[in-house]
């Protein structure tokens, strides 16, 4: 039986590439028969429409999912093009969701309760998180097993890593005693610049066995991907962004210890 390991792709810095590794990586681990749950719990809905679908014409939603509006079953999606994908989308109306869950003694356990019923049908479950520290975000590392951080490679990159590590302890220490860091990802790389290969050495050396090798570029068609709703390994199967999330994707494979 299949219990599907759980990563929580988060930062809490935004334009990161967060979505875009979310988006991404769960379509190439799709595309190699592994059968992938991604969870869209960021307001924005950007992985939503990322993935082709009109995010406000959706009737169930992870917002009702948490507001038990709708079972996980009902709030799952098929995602078109990629045969082993489900979505469970997002919307603005997320955003009031943290207010209506205030009086919830459960509130930050609610994700991993619904998640339970279904985890044993998929390989993956990948969970997009809002670039901020809420309860979504919360909700997110409860449920998940570990957390992947994509980290752009230009000069602020270390800024906010410490404290996102601090709240991944924090959250492993008080709600959640499986959680671990995963491992960190490079983003939009320019091989032509000093600075891209002075980011990637200086986590390197603090994060030493915890950055995967694949290393993802600044490329033209990973920008173009979402406006025309598709993964990259749908939308330009042979672009350098394509090449790139399947090697990840094989690097997430590979790693059975985490």
């Amino acid at each position: 039986m299949k219990k599907g390991r759980i990563i929580a792709i988060a930062n809490q810095k935004g334009g990161v590439g967060k979505t875009t590794t979310s988006i991404n990586l769960s379509a190439c681990l799709a595309e190699l028969g592994k059968d992938v749950l991604v969870i869209d719990v960021d307001p924005q809905g950007n992985t939503t429409s990322g993935f082709g679908l009109n995010k406000e014409d959706i009737e169930n939603t992870v917002y009702e999912l948490l507001l038990d509006e709708c079972t996980v079953k009902e709030s799952m999606m098929d995602v078109p093009g990629l045969e082993h994908l489900k979505l469970i989308a997002a919307n603005e109306d997320l955003a009031g969701a943290e207010i209506e869950l205030l009086d919830d003694e459960n509130r930050s356990y609610i994700l991993r309760d619904t998640i339970d019923y279904v985890q044993n049908d998929f390989d993956y479950i990948i969970i997009d998180c809002p670039p901020s520290l809420n309860l979504l975000t919360i909700n997110a590392m409860t449920t998940a097993d570990s957390v992947l951080v994509p980290i752009q490679c230009e000069y602020y990159a270390l800024e906010g890593i410490s404290q996102l590590m601090k709240t991944i302890d924090l959250v492993h220490s008080r709600l959640n005693p499986k959680l671990k860091i995963d491992g960190v990802v490079f983003t939009m790389y320019d091989a032509r610049t000093n600075l891209s290969s002075d980011v990637v050495n200086t986590v390197k050396e603090n994060l030493s066995s915890k950055v995967y090798q694949t290393i993802i570029p600044r490329n033209v068609r990973l920008a173009e991907a979402p406006s025309h709703g598709l993964p990259i390994n749908l939308y330009d199967p042979k672009s350098a962004g394509a090449d790139s999330y399947r090697n990840l994707a094989k690097e997430i494979i590979e790693r059975k210890d985490i």
